[in-house]
């Protein structure tokens, strides 16, 4: 049989002179980017104006960067915030010495939450039509957006995959290894591609963008649904809780994907879209 056993030893990013720009920064640029031409087009088509597309693009932003990093500090590292508390929302550290660093650690858990909340408070300041409006539409560049950050995971040699005897794995030469692990990030990475493509169809092709919530549970379902099963070839981002039967991601997933069960067969708006 073909081994496909593959070393991975890239650099960190690209040295300026004077700072040195991580390719999971420009990942998540390029998400961003990537995210704002998608949602112009879907905007276009529902008839939106470009000044509330520039609004939405600024509460995304702030909203899933801050959500994403206050995420993974409470779900995953909450000792940052007595230990080093400024590095939670400034690309340094300072415990231990000034450090450039950029905005490392980052939770999805965190991001989809805080997603919901500044897509609300975008509806209410500046859409004014209903938050499941905006969720249907805004789930599309956010699926195509997680390729990017698994990709930036991936160069980073981070969420790593468990140790694999199988003729497929990757050796992460960054972490000091010389036996292959699961690439999970490009197991993500690949699956989210179809999440997006199927969100893609289903509003471009269907009158699915009609029922209010759909497209978001569709999201919630697929997305979290892929996360809970790659967890179980990740080594835990909680080492302490390493013998759980589901580890931290899992359990967070569940609660998901039982909402994006609910908006896709259960709920019913109380009103018709305007």
């Amino acid at each position: 049989m073909l081994a496909i056993d593959m070393v991975w030893d890239p650099s960190k990013g690209l040295d300026l002179g004077f700072f040195t720009l991580h390719y999971y920064s420009v990942m998540w640029i390029v998400a961003f980017i990537l995210g704002l031409q998608i949602m112009k087009r879907i905007y276009k088509h529902e008839g939106q104006s470009d000044e509330s597309l520039d609004s939405l693009f600024i509460y995304s932003v702030i909203g899933i960067m801050l959500g994403a990093r206050l995420g993974h500090v409470i779900f995953y590292q909450p000792e940052l915030i007595t230990e080093d508390f400024f590095s939670i929302f400034l690309p340094f550290k300072f415990k231990g010495g000034f450090e450039f660093t950029g905005f490392m650690g980052l939770a999805s858990h965190g991001a989809a939450i805080a997603m919901i909340v500044s897509m609300y408070l975008y509806n209410k300041k500046v859409l004014h039509k209903s938050v499941l409006w905006i969720l249907d539409r805004v789930v599309i560049p956010v699926a195509s957006g997680a390729v990017f950050v698994r990709l930036g995971n991936f160069i980073n040699s981070e969420i790593i995959g468990k140790p694999t005897g199988s003729d497929f794995g990757v050796t992460f030469k960054q972490l000091g290894e010389d036996f292959p692990r699961h690439p999970a990030q490009l197991y993500e990475a690949i699956s989210y591609i179809f999440v997006f493509l199927a969100l893609w169809y289903f509003y471009w092709k269907t009158k699915k963008s009609e029922q209010q919530g759909f497209l978001f549970g569709l999201f919630l379902v697929l997305l979290w649904t892929v996360r809970f099963f790659v967890e179980f070839v990740k080594e835990a981002q909680n080492p302490e809780r390493a013998d759980w039967l589901l580890n931290t991601g899992q359990l967070l997933s569940i609660p998901l994907i039982l909402v994006g069960l609910y908006f896709m067969f259960v709920y019913k708006p109380k009103t018709k879209l305007s």
